[in-house]
């Protein structure tokens, strides 16, 4: 475990996205997703280049950034990419140790450790790199007790939110060039001290057009893991090729969040108009006997086009959005964990021709 301790992890801290209209983006998330609005930074704050509101749902929370210039890092980022992960925020205790361990064995620098400052008491946060354009922020708040970060403002929703049952963040998933999914396992591994947790080839991901290879990495307490992925060899275009010609590199691919009640929370995404993959009604024919047992009803599951699997520790439950863009980049997961401390394997094929259909639809085959 020694090697593990250079760099303790509480949890993921928050996730912020680079978007094209952070106002508009803030009022989806707070009425599809359930997300409340409870703190804001822009001009009206003393902040002139940008916007950033800050929504959040029991321990996930998300920033959604946007520039009010058009030639900032900001702007050039949503140019190259649409809407995207620019940072996965990561709670230290000690956020200038975490910088100089990272950096010591091998992280390359963003931002350098820096205290800000408010009337709530002080942050410490610093900055890696991580694949394509990603940063993750080391974000110390022991000695602070205001609703987000120095320089953010309280603000609340304008309208009453209705939670849906999301917990926390379960995994985070980034995809990368084909031949880079190992470099960056490395890189986990050697500079931030995880180890890996699992690893699938293209005989676990594949259809007859395309498949992807998996590795993921997970940090010493659990509490943050990370799926990589590349693409693998296959008749047609992947979807990790998709997501890389139209992200225009490595970037985040989509991110895993908890929840209780699965059925309760997807019943009311889909009130809400949020999309999801389809899963043929097929799927449910054999899948109790892959399965076995379990505590909700086939028929509920079944219709809201909810996805089963089991392993060693006990089953999951799974879905996933299609993309929340235009583009066919990013995308969500929800899952509900019953024992299963797995990522659906047994679904991956269902999941994957699912997601070969859509990508047909869009030419991108």
């Amino acid at each position: 475990m020694a090697n593990q301790d250079f760099l303790p992890i509480n949890g993921t801290d928050h996730i912020e996205f680079y978007v094209g209209n952070a106002k508009q983006s803030a009022l989806y998330y707070q009425y599809a997703f359930g997300f409340e609005l409870f703190a804001y930074a822009g001009p009206e704050t003393g902040v002139r280049d940008r916007a950033s509101y800050v929504l959040k749902q029991n321990k996930i929370t998300l920033v959604l950034t946007t520039s009010l210039q058009p030639d900032s890092e900001i702007s050039e980022h949503v140019q190259k990419h649409g809407d995207g992960v620019k940072v996965l925020a990561l709670w230290v205790d000690d956020a200038t140790k975490s910088f100089q361990e990272t950096i010591l064995r091998g992280a390359e620098p963003a931002h350098e450790p820096k205290i800000l400052k408010d009337e709530f008491g002080e942050v410490v946060v610093s900055s890696i790199k991580t694949y394509g354009e990603t940063f993750h922020t080391f974000v110390e708040r022991k000695n602070y007790k205001g609703p987000f970060l120095p320089g953010y403002k309280p603000r609340t929703s304008m309208f009453k939110t209705e939670p849906i049952g999301l917990k926390y963040v379960d995994h985070c998933v980034g995809n990368v060039e084909l031949g880079k999914m190992n470099h960056w396992v490395e890189f986990y591994e050697k500079v931030m001290g995880f180890s890996l947790l699992v690893t699938f080839d293209d005989k676990d991901i594949s259809t007859e057009y395309s498949a992807l290879m998996s590795k993921v990495v997970s940090n010493g307490n659990g509490y943050i893991k990370f799926p990589i992925n590349e693409p693998a060899q296959g008749k047609k275009k992947s979807q990790i090729e998709e997501y890389l010609d139209f992200y225009k590199g490595a970037g985040v691919q989509h991110i895993a969040i908890a929840t209780d009640d699965i059925i309760h929370t997807v019943g009311e995404l889909r009130r809400r108009g949020v999309e999801f993959l389809y899963v043929p009604e097929t799927y449910y024919d054999d899948v109790m006997e892959r399965v076995g047992s379990i505590n909700e009803s086939l028929e509920e599951l079944k219709k809201l086009n909810i996805l089963i699997d089991r392993d060693e520790e006990g089953y999951l439950l799974q879905i996933f959005t299609k993309p929340v863009q235009d583009r066919p980049t990013v995308f969500f997961e929800i899952i509900e964990r019953n024992g299963a401390r797995s990522f659906g394997k047994g679904n991956f094929k269902a999941l994957f021709e699912s997601i070969e259909r859509e990508q047909a639809l869009r030419g991108n085959l």
